[in-house]
């Protein structure tokens, strides 16, 4: 891979990290309204996911420390397609909860249009973290890790045994 086109992936990444991380810090420390909003989102996950808890502001905390967490480890660079996977899985409810400008009138719908374009934006963002060559080379580099380990913890067990 060129060295450019890396560049320009890292500062991707980055870039792409820190409304996460606010957003996230913000969510699990003070939710705020979101659990009012989050509610309707959350009742309709509840028919496909019945063991989802019931506590709306514990969801909503913990939807934001994953997305602290997941967009810290994005902007590090450390597991960047797992983190990027998992901030997409916690956009969308956030997106479908937070910015349903289809439900709105004036002003307010025209705001939350915006935000949605801006997160669907930021998904877009994520899948191409998630898909890239790089983050797919590493995944791969440490799948033949794992393998090599385990064949050698296999290795060690037969000579044991025989």
């Amino acid at each position: 891979m060129a060295l450019g086109s890396s560049l320009l992936q890292t500062a991707g990444r980055v870039l792409t990290a820190p409304i996460f991380i606010t957003g996230g810090y913000s969510a699990l420390t003070s939710p705020g309204g979101r659990p009012a909003m989050a509610a309707p989102t959350l009742d309709t996950i509840r028919e496909y996911v019945p063991v989802l808890p019931e506590d709306d502001e514990l969801l909503v905390r913990v939807n934001g420390g994953l997305q602290l967490l997941a967009g810290t480890a994005l902007a590090l660079g450390i597991k960047p397609r797992l983190s990027a996977l998992a901030l997409v899985g916690s956009l969308v409810p956030t997106t479908l909860a937070g910015h349903a400008f289809w439900e709105m009138e004036g002003a307010d719908a025209a705001a939350h249009k915006t935000h949605f374009s801006k997160n669907v934006a930021a998904l877009g963002g994520l899948l191409l973290v998630a898909g890239s060559e790089e983050t797919k080379k590493a995944a791969r580099k440490a799948a033949a890790k794992a393998a090599r380990k385990a064949a050698k913890k296999a290795e060690k067990k037969a000579l044991k045994q025989g």
